[in-house]
Order: structure tokens, then sequence, then C-alpha cells
């Protein structure tokens, strides 16, 4: 049984290595020329107005967060419709469309808690 698991684990030990080699190469050969113009914030070649470095709030990311984790979860209706079909040849329909609700549905719950808490909201 180990021996089905062989190649994806040398691929994963390759991917790995492989990493750790082209990380170790860029710090061996990259430039390391640190100069005050590099260390300047860059807005579009514009002089930047105010400093470089700013204090963001934690809404920011927050938001941030929940749209990506409702984006991803979005993702996966395409699949799920495609599949569809195939599932309503075979019987298995009602199943895959209650198993859809039931995912909505716990998507719905997390979306109406956060709603809840104010998460969404932005002063």
């Amino acid at each position: 049984m180990t021996s089905e698991y062989l190649p994806l684990a040398i691929l994963f030990l390759f991917a790995v290595i492989l990493a750790f080699i082209v990380v170790a190469l860029g710090h061996l050969f990259g430039p390391k020329r640190n100069t005050q113009r590099k260390a300047a914030p860059y807005e579009s070649g514009m002089q930047p107005i105010g400093p470089g470095t700013r204090r963001i709030s934690v809404r920011f990311y927050l938001v941030a967060v929940l749209f990506i984790l409702f984006d991803i979860e979005v993702v996966f209706f395409l699949p799920w419709a495609v599949v569809l079909s195939g599932f309503a040849k075979i019987g298995w329909g009602p199943f895959a469309l209650v198993e859809m609700a039931v995912f909505i549905a716990i998507l719905l719950v997390g979306y109406f808690y956060a709603w809840k808490k104010g998460a969404l909201e932005w002063e």
C-alpha cells in the first residue's frame, strides 16, 4: 500500500528540495546593495505623500480574510453544478441537492454571524 504513495512522496520531496535550492541561489547570487532610494516608497513615479509605511486597521485584514474565505467557498459551486447532471443520471440528484443546500446553509450561518458581529462594517 505504501508503494502507491511513493511517487507522490518523491514528487513532494523533489519540490521541497528545489524550493530550498532556488531560495539559496537567490540569497547567494542576488544583489545586496540596500540604498536610501530603494527603501523609499514608490507610488507610480510620483513623490509620495506622507510616510511609506502606515498603520492599517485590523478591520481591513478582517474584511479581506472574510472575502477570501467566502470567495473560495463559492468556487465549489461550479464543480458541483457540472457533476450534478451525472448524479441525476444515477439517481443521486436529490442527495447532491440536499448536500449543496447544507453547504449553503453553513455558509449563510457564517455570513450572518460575521454580519451580526460587525465584521463587515466599515468605519
